[in-house]
């Protein structure tokens, strides 16, 4: 008697579990169904601040798949990656250029990605720092130290020195972080490689 009242007990809690645990997934569903426009939206927004803050000329900022088989042909420098590509537009529909999005995976504190304006030209407009986790006072100091020094210079590719820069295509390295100097410069190269062979093809990957 004991034993089957233990076993209408458990199948009485488990029942109350299964009916927490539906409920719970329809409220769950309930609230992704409520917010996930306006995250995508928030997310769009973020992503055009980002664009806006190194090509502040375009009005508009188109993502664009076009390159991915040319991008998957380039060789880029050890841990560099690139992720999306955007047109920066005038009103008009006119190319002013694009934004690239590369990485480093060889920072000093891991993954240091970049959101790289380039202009038809070739030169670059400014850099915005997505994602770094360098150290603080040294690594960390990349945004202030190592963004500007690239602003509306133009190369096949860049290099850092730590005895100060004298050719254009030079930066000085953040004192005591070497690697995350390195890191950035590669991530910044691997954005122009990618530039330098869209502008080759006339901004198309054919």
């Amino acid at each position: 008697m004991e034993k089957n009242k233990d076993i209408l007990t458990m199948l009485k809690e488990a029942g109350i579990l299964f009916v927490i645990t539906i409920f719970a997934g329809i409220l769950l569903g309930f609230i992704y169904e409520l917010t996930k426009d306006p995250i995508k939206v928030q997310e769009e927004k973020a992503k055009q601040d980002a664009c806006k803050a190194v090509f502040a000329s375009a009005s508009e900022f188109e993502e664009t798949t076009d390159f991915d088989k040319l991008i998957g042909t380039l060789s880029f420098d050890e841990g560099v990656s690139i992720g999306k590509v955007y047109r920066a537009k005038k009103d008009s529909g006119e190319t002013l250029g694009y934004v690239i999005e590369s990485a480093s995976s060889k920072g000093y504190g891991g993954d240091i990605d970049l959101y790289i304006g380039i202009d038809v030209s070739g030169k670059i407009g400014g850099i915005s720092i997505l994602e770094i986790s360098e150290t603080a006072g040294l690594g960390m100091r990349a945004e202030e130290v190592l963004s500007p020094q690239f602003k509306e210079k133009k190369a096949e590719s860049f290099v850092f020195t730590k005895s100060g820069a004298v050719e254009s295509n030079e930066i000085d390295a953040i004192s005591g972080a070497t690697v995350t100097t390195k890191a950035y410069t590669e991530a910044v190269n691997g954005a122009v490689t990618v530039f330098e062979r869209i502008n080759e093809g006339g901004g198309s990957d054919e």
